[in-house]
């Protein structure tokens, strides 16, 4: 017999309809035995998809999906989601070339209402699903997903502040299980944690578990336990305390809750009687990050996020040596200039592992902050400390920085404040996908003024471009790629280079490869093969106009190579000074195409590109044969 009997019946929503309310419980533990199997073999994330499992089949029961809209914040909660539509059979590509994605998709299934992968959105979309079916006489049904950690950005507040003013049937599930990726920050969470449920059900639970053996003694004791268990907990969830409701009822929402997110039963009982109301609704739930599976729920922030691994026995470090990431580069840097210089403090929104700042954390306590999934106030945030004479460091991926944008220009780059900030996963992000890809920064970063834009090509220079870049007085970024480095020796001294000076690498003839960031390594790969001279740029802003002039003039052919996107970024900066210095060369820009990216390995996706040596070499020497057949004509 199959171990999953019920789930093998599901392959859409109806067909959880189709099932009695009683064999819920089943389905789910069913469910969260084919998460760990599947997730365990692929990688992915994994316990906040654990913790989501009664609530998602609760919403796939009650709410007729796919003409109800289910609008999942951030996504990464959305495997058994996927799993109960239509997509148990793929699993196994989950994240891969061609697979499925590991968030959700509009073009990927009509059940995924709204693409994701960043935070705080939900609320916002599912308010515009909800109005456009009103304005059209639909009576679908709109219900936002939002986890505790994604309502700590602001974005959230505003689509509250929107949605509680108007005459709208919306659902706002607050999935509470006090995470985001690390332990939740802020006033927010404390808010959300002052409710008796948090500690009574504590306390029933110590009691229940202490005094079973004796009670088991007593002919039907525990049965009446279990049902003086079951009162406490309803007078909790019915009882209207004010401390806990007064917050979302100020916005507009009625307010249900807090009630239990691993009781499907009750949760499929609660929905039911929602769904028919009338105006803006919130739910709040309290879920277990990692939920089922013991070792998550004792380290949800290791997994969070996954590679494969064996569930009898967990996570294991590998043993092989491997290069240091440029994550890692950037934290031992940190902790080194930190500690000759007071002023250093560190800012992250809501990404202290991503980033490196762990063990900053641990050394420097009152110089770290972590402000939340709240990118405009973290950049905001350091301008202030700068215009109070600090040496503030913006710790923060690519892709979430362009959710500052406004701030990086009028509250830092307009002031000309001295805030460093340290881009990590720069380029194509592999598995994370689109969402994640840090293709656009160098294009949205280079017409800003006054910011002075370093891309490190290898360990050693990420060190040295960090400390270049600190020590200047104005906005700053250093941009670096995810994943390992090259594996040379970083070195541990703070010393400098000359801001907008790159250097030759090698020396060929004829063609010149000019090289930012990590496509300096592919460079001298493909100038072996073709004896080409490469330039390491160093600098995206300002740009080295004497290098670009010398190479431009001992050179017959120039290709600017970049991992960002083709259209105004660091090969169209280049394409601009030439033509201000009246002097003509063939010039060939390779970098991200003008399309959206795929998620996949990253040297499958490089490859994909045209950005491998090999395909650098293809494009270089089909290039080549044009532009002498032009000239032949």
């Amino acid at each position: 017999m199959t171990p999953t009997p019920l789930l093998d019946k599901i392959e859409f929503p109806q067909d959880i309809r189709r099932l009695q309310k009683s064999q819920l419980p089943q389905l789910a533990d069913e469910l969260r035995s084919y998460l760990l199997d599947s997730v365990s073999k692929t990688g992915g994330h994994f316990a906040s998809n654990l913790g989501a499992v009664e609530l998602t089949i609760a919403l796939h029961y009650v709410y007729q999906t796919p003409q109800d809209h289910l609008v999942w914040d951030v996504g990464h909660q959305s495997y058994p989601h996927k799993i109960l539509t239509g997509r148990k059979e793929r699993m196994h590509t989950m994240r891969q070339y061609g697979g499925l994605s590991g968030f959700p998709k509009l073009s990927e299934s009509e059940y995924d209402a709204f693409g994701v992968g960043h935070s705080s959105t939900s609320i916002g979309a599912a308010l515009g699903m909800a109005i456009a079916d009103k304005l059209q006489f639909k009576p679908n049904r709109s219900v936002a997903i939002i986890g505790d950690g994604a309502m700590t950005g602001g974005q959230a507040f505003e689509a509250l502040n929107n949605a509680g003013d108007m005459d709208v049937d919306i659902l706002v599930i607050l999935n509470d299980n006090e995470m985001s990726i690390s332990p939740n920050v802020g006033a927010l969470p404390k808010y959300l944690a002052r409710n008796p449920l948090h500690e009574v059900k504590d306390l029933v639970k110590s009691f229940k578990h202490k005094s079973e053996r004796v009670l088991g003694l007593v002919p039907g004791a525990l049965d009446v336990a279990q049902k003086v268990e079951n009162k406490i907990k309803g007078l909790i969830e019915e009882s209207s305390d004010s401390d806990t409701l007064s917050l979302f009822d100020n916005f507009g929402f009625v307010y249900t809750g807090p009630v239990d997110g691993h009781d499907v039963i009750q949760l499929v009982e609660i929905l039911e009687e929602i769904r028919n109301r009338k105006g803006p609704q919130l739910l709040h739930v309290m879920t277990k990050k990692g939920q089922g599976y013991q070792l998550a729920e004792n380290d949800p922030v290791a997994f969070h996020a996954v590679s494969a691994f064996d569930p009898a026995h967990g996570l294991s470090k590998s043993s092989s040596v491997m290069p240091l990431t440029y994550t890692q580069i950037f934290g031992r840097w940190i902790l080194d200039q930190a500690a000759v210089d007071e002023r250093l403090l560190a800012i992250t929104p809501a990404m202290r592992e991503g980033s490196g700042l762990v063990e900053f954390a641990q050394c420097y306590p009152q110089r770290y902050f972590d402000v939340g999934i709240a990118e405009q106030h973290a950049v905001t945030f350091a301008a202030g400390l700068a215009c109070g004479q600090m040496k503030p460091v913006v710790a923060i991926y690519s892709t979430f920085l362009q959710r500052a944008y406004d701030q990086l220009i009028h509250d830092v780059a307009l002031q000309n404040l001295p805030v460093l900030f340290a881009i990590d996963r720069g380029g194509i992000v592999g598995a994370d996908g689109p969402t994640h890809a840090g293709i656009y920064d160098l294009s949205y970063l280079r017409c800003v003024p006054n910011l002075v834009i370093a891309v490190p090509s290898d360990e050693h220079e990420c060190r040295l471009l960090l400390s270049s870049c600190y020590q200047l007085d104005q906005p700053t970024a250093v941009r670096y790629p995810r994943g390992v480095g090259t594996g040379i020796d970083a070195g541990t001294d703070l010393e400098t280079v000359a801001i907008g000076k790159g250097i030759i690498h090698r020396q060929g003839s004829k063609i010149a490869l000019i090289a930012f960031g990590s496509m300096v390594q592919p460079a001298l790969v493909t100038a072996e093969v073709i004896d080409a001279t490469v330039a390491d740029m160093r600098f995206v802003k300002p740009l080295d106009k004497d290098l670009l002039l010398q190479l431009a003039q001992e050179h017959d052919y120039l290709v600017t190579l970049e991992e960002n996107s083709v259209m105004g970024g660091a090969g169209s900066a280049v394409l601009e000074s030439l033509a201000r210095s009246g002097l003509s060369r063939p010039v060939l820009v390779l970098g991200i195409p003008d399309k959206v990216t795929e998620h996949g390995d990253t040297n499958l996706l490089h490859d994909q590109m045209g950005l491998s040596a090999a395909k650098i070499q293809q494009q270089i020497e089909e290039w080549i044969l044009t532009q002498n057949h032009s000239e032949l004509k």
